[in-house]
């Protein structure tokens, strides 16, 4: 029995991902990292402006 404690948390470390790692790249999501700005569903913070788009258009660039 106790070899099932050891197995479950054997387990549990193989199959563990980083956040964020199943989401896949694409080249303006990228690109608009790459230049210190972030991605956003919704409309921009006050003091941001649109400075592109995101995950193939679907979010938007928010630059400083």
């Amino acid at each position: 029995m106790r070899i099932l404690y050891l197995l479950f948390a054997v387990v549990f470390l193989l199959f563990q991902a980083a956040p964020g790692s199943a989401d896949p790249i694409f080249a303006d999501t990228a690109e608009c990292r790459n230049q210190g700005n972030f991605c956003r569903a919704g409309a921009c913070p006050p003091t941001f402006t649109v400075s592109g788009s995101c995950h193939a258009g679907l979010l938007k660039c928010c630059a400083k």
